[in-house]
Order: C-alpha cells, then structure tokens, then sequence
C-alpha cells in the first residue's frame, strides 16, 4: 500500500477516535440535562474582560453565524438555545439573517426589534439589538431588555390621555353649564336647575383630581410612611361610614359580619381608602334594594376582607381589566355617579404596598365577590423577664 494513502488512512482513523471521544463526552452531559461545555474561542484577554463586565446580553459568533460563547442572561432573554442535540445556537430567524448579513458583509447594525419570548408563544419581548463585526472572523451581538421601560412608557402615555380626556368632559360641562346659566338668567326655576348641575360636575371634577393625587401618591417611592399596627375592625367602620349616605340613596343595606380583632401592619388611612373604594364601587354597580356583604376573615396568617354585591356582573373580557386605572365596566353608571375609573387601580397599589393583594370573581347577572388580602400581625405584648426584671416586647400570636 502506497506511503500517502497509509498516511490518509492514519489521519481518517484519528479523526474517528477523536469524534467518538468528543461524542462519548458530550452525551453523559446531555442526559443530564446540562449545556455542553464546548471549548471557547481564543479571545484577547482585554477584550474577555470587558465582556465579563458588560450589563447587556452578549453572544459571540463566527463568520458562518455559528455560536462560540454567550453569556447567561442571553440565554435568560432566549436569544440563544442549546437544548436536546442541538449546539447552542440563536433561536430567532431575524436575528441568524441578521448575524449572516454582518458576517458577509461587515459592518455594525442597531435596531430595536420585538421577539417571542420562547418557541411556547408565551408573549414577546422587545429588544435594543447591536450587532458588528468582531475582527474579520467573528460577529458580536449585544442586546438590551426594553420590555419594562416600553411597558412604562406607554402606561404612562395612556395615563396622560386618559386624565386629559377624563378632565377635559367636567371642564367642558361647567363651561357650557355657566354660558346657559347666563342666558336663562331671567329664569329663576331655570338657574337653579343649571346650578344643581354645575355642583355635580364640580364635585365630579375634585373627585377625579381628588383621585389622581391619591394614585400618585400610592405610586410614591415611601409607600407607607406612617406604618403602624392597624385594627381592621376600625378600618371596616370608617370604610362603612364613608359610603352610609351612598348606601341609603340607592336604597341598598350593607351587612358586616366574620371575625373580629384581627390586625395588620401598615396605613390606617390607605387601607380605610382602599376598602371604601371597593365598598362604594359595589354600591354603584349593584341594584337598589339588593344587598351588599363585608366579612372579614384569617386564613393561614393572612386577614381577607370580602366585599360581596348582587350587582349586574362583570363579563370574563372586563374581568381582566378591572384593575386598569381609566378602566370601568358600565361607562354610562360610572359616570353618572361621579366614578374616575381610578378606584380600583388604588385599591391594587394599596394592597401591594401592604404585602398583600386584591383579586375578584364576578359572573353576569350573578353579582361580584373583592377579596382583599393583608398579612395579619399578631398581637403585641410586654412580659418580664424572669432573669433582669426588665420588661420584654414580644410578638404574640392569637
């Protein structure tokens, strides 16, 4: 056999060894669920640590798009994937075109691009991609999570729309309300009638801007500046007695009932507004002459507050949206009896500013159930110590 062609054959049979030997190393990990360890790419060690110190996602690639090293939270973004035999690689069509383009033809390319969060379909992400070319053999790719700041900013817009809207309809109402007023002035029955409604719209505007400083101030960066152990018995009177005369005017008894005693640490007067905001919201929705129910209860270290109605319902599409500031269910009701739509979405920030949260059930013509839930403090005591005789604070539990 000639010399070249033994020579040929070594060199086959020493590649057949070497894949078995990589194959039989990188199976072991793949049972065990593990992304495989594939050797790094030789990278110049100033340029290494400056990828360690990177706050944005980055993946390192080759000419033919092929990924060589990628840091974890690129793999936390689901930008690239290793999963089943696969080597890791980029999970996104757009991005692999977009990696192809730059390996080809150089370059550098920023672009702000909206990406499945994973093959599931379990929502998108929005990404600030940058992609250049690493020397004349590799492309780097960096990326940025802009999903929470893109989310702000149009809760934000939608914000400034909605109060916009919301106070431009009182504004326009008095307006027009005071030039009526003027022409009729030889009227009396006529000037009583527009002034009547003149104080509706009034006290419908101080409640929405009444309702927007609350939110705001919900919102703040010092949610609970006055903490302190609340008596939810106290919570629930005060509640009671803001809405009494909304109660009596569309004819509908509250009852209260459950345990008694119950505490909690935070805001007496956020969560006496939070519980008069679901209480007065039940009384707007809900038929005169039927019913409403408060009850309080523990369960498993938590005070649950529930406010029943026998109101109208609210339909499975709404249900999802209740807690929306703007959002409300019967746009006409709300806004005959002075509703901004705020209520609720005080009432969500209240709750978590406490530890806790507020969730609801409804279905048509059936009524809607509020449960607000809290952490209960225990109570608290002063023993004295047996050893100094110096009295000792101690958390005591019912």
């Amino acid at each position: 056999m000639p010399s070249a062609l033994l020579l040929l054959l070594a060199v086959a049979i020493g590649a057949l060894i070497g894949v078995g030997a990589t194959v039989a190393l990188v199976r072991p990990q793949r049972r065990q669920g593990t992304v495989p360890q594939y050797p790094e790419p030789a990278i110049p060690e100033p340029a290494a640590e400056v990828l360690s110190i990177l706050s944005s996602a980055y993946v390192v690639l080759d000419s033919s798009g092929d990924v060589l090293r990628a840091s974890p939270l690129a793999y936390s973004y689901g930008l690239v994937r290793a999963g089943g035999t696969d080597y890791p690689r980029l999970a996104n069509r757009t991005l692999i075109e977009l990696a192809s383009d730059v390996g080809r033809n150089g370059g550098f390319r920023d672009e702000r691009m909206t990406l499945p969060r994973s093959n599931r379909g379990d929502g998108e992400v929005v990404m600030d991609v940058r992609m250049g070319a690493l020397g004349s053999r590799g492309v780097l790719l960096l990326a940025d999570d802009l999903t929470s700041a893109e989310r702000v900013e149009a809760t934000r817009r939608d914000f400034v729309a909605n109060v916009s809207h919301e106070l431009k309809t009182p504004v326009g109402a008095l307006t027009l309300l005071a030039e009526t007023m003027e022409d009729a002035a030889d009227d009396p029955d006529a000037v009583r009638r527009f002034a009547e409604r003149m104080q509706t719209e009034s006290r419908r505007l101080s409640n929405l801007v009444q309702e927007i400083i609350e939110l705001s101030r919900v919102q703040g960066t010092s949610a609970l500046p006055d903490a302190s152990p609340v008596e939810i018995d106290d919570v629930v009177r005060e509640s009671l007695a803001a809405n009494r005369n909304l109660a009596l005017g569309s004819g509908i008894e509250v009852s209260v009932g459950g345990d008694t005693g119950l505490r909690v640490f935070g805001s007496a007067a956020r969560l006496t507004t939070a519980l008069s905001n679901l209480i007065s919201n039940a009384i707007v929705y809900s038929e005169p002459d039927t019913r409403i129910g408060v009850s309080v209860h523990r369960t498993r270290g938590m005070v649950e507050i529930v406010v029943k109605d026998q109101g109208m319902g609210i339909s499975p599409e709404d249900l999802g949206r209740i807690f929306e500031r703007f959002f409300r269910v019967d746009k006409a009701r709300s806004r005959s009896r002075g509703g901004t739509g705020l209520g609720l979405a005080i009432v969500k920030h209240i709750a978590s500013d406490h530890g806790g949260d507020v969730t609801a059930w409804s279905k048509l013509g059936e009524g809607s159930t509020f449960t607000l839930r809290l952490p209960e403090m225990g109570r608290t005591g002063t023993i004295e110590s047996s050893a100094t005789g110096r009295p000792v604070a101690l958390e005591l539990e019912d």
